[in-house]
């Protein structure tokens, strides 16, 4: 992996309805993230973070009815350009959220750099709605369907043309929770999923070696998406939005060592992180913990 890693944060919450998320990229730092990096021998470069403004009312609805859309784009389009900045400095962008929306502009940086940018969407949730699909107008579940072009043209060509990433090209790792409208999606665009039951069924060993396999074969870079309720409860809690019956802590290292000794992943971020919600950070502290298996670390 590149030695050189720039941290960007986006202090976002607007995505969704929960307040506090906002305050993961801080969550993250106080964690100890940098110094987990300096440990492992990267060179670290905290670029601090994105500016994301307020709306004027607390859960603004646009025209179209999504929540906060206007700030979304601003804060997205913000981050599209710090993360094609970063790769074209030749540095690994690691994003920390922030609410899951972000991932709307971390892909549209980085698409530029690849003909063909793979993505592991490693997440209780498929983020695959759009206002026809969504229960809830919130823009955390539609960064992923946004990225593929589907969605408000606004959010779709932000930063670039639609789409960013083509559907053979993503694999969702932990879904366990999709609307309908997300599995006739699916289906319909064909994406590879490894939901909860194939990887009781399978176990994670196969299913990141399947992933890998899959990915390697038709992308140029592979972007990894982590939010932290991919996590059962039990292991991260502080979640906006929890789901039972998900990834245990040791799946998931397992998951980034492999990540890591495959040597495709080219960016990441890890995203939804509430401090409010959590337990003296322990959600922190255990993304950090993933995010220093991704790049090196072994539990002995």
């Amino acid at each position: 992996m590149n030695k050189h890693v720039s941290i960007i944060g986006v202090p976002m919450d607007l995505g969704q309805s929960r307040r506090g998320v906002d305050m993961g990229p801080s969550a993250l730092r106080y964690a100890g993230m940098a110094e987990e990096l300096l440990a492992l021998d990267y060179q670290v470069e905290d670029m601090g973070n994105i500016a994301v403004d307020q709306p004027e009312e607390a859960a603004r609805e646009s025209d179209t009815g999504l929540r906060n859309l206007r700030e979304v784009v601003d804060a997205a389009l913000r981050l599209a350009e710090k993360t094609d900045e970063t790769i074209t400095m030749g540095r690994f962008p690691l994003i920390i959220g922030g609410d899951h929306s972000i991932a709307i502009g971390s892909l549209a940086g980085i698409a530029k750099h690849y003909e063909n940018l793979g993505v592991i969407w490693y997440d209780a949730h498929g983020d695959l709605n759009d206002l026809s699909t969504s229960p809830s107008g919130n823009i955390h579940g539609m960064p992923l369907a946004v990225s593929l072009g589907i969605g408000e043209t606004c959010l779709t060509e932000l930063y670039g043309t639609a789409p960013k990433i083509k559907p053979e090209h993503v694999v969702i790792i932990g879904a366990r929770s999709l609307d309908p409208g997300e599995r006739q999606r699916i289906e319909k665009l064909g994406i590879q999923v490894f939901t909860m039951h194939d990887i009781d069924r399978m176990g994670m060993p196969l299913v990141m070696e399947e992933t890998l396999s899959y990915l390697k074969e038709r992308t140029d870079g592979v972007h990894l998406s982590l939010d932290l309720d991919g996590l059962d409860p039990s292991v991260a809690p502080g979640v906006g939005t929890p789901v039972m019956g998900g990834l245990t802590y040791r799946e998931s290292r397992l998951a980034m060592e492999m990540l890591h000794e495959s040597d495709v992943i080219t960016s990441a971020e890890f995203v939804e992180v509430n401090p409010i919600l959590d337990d003296q950070n322990h959600t922190a502290e255990i993304a950090v913990g993933l995010i220093g298996s991704l790049f090196g670390a072994k539990l002995k």
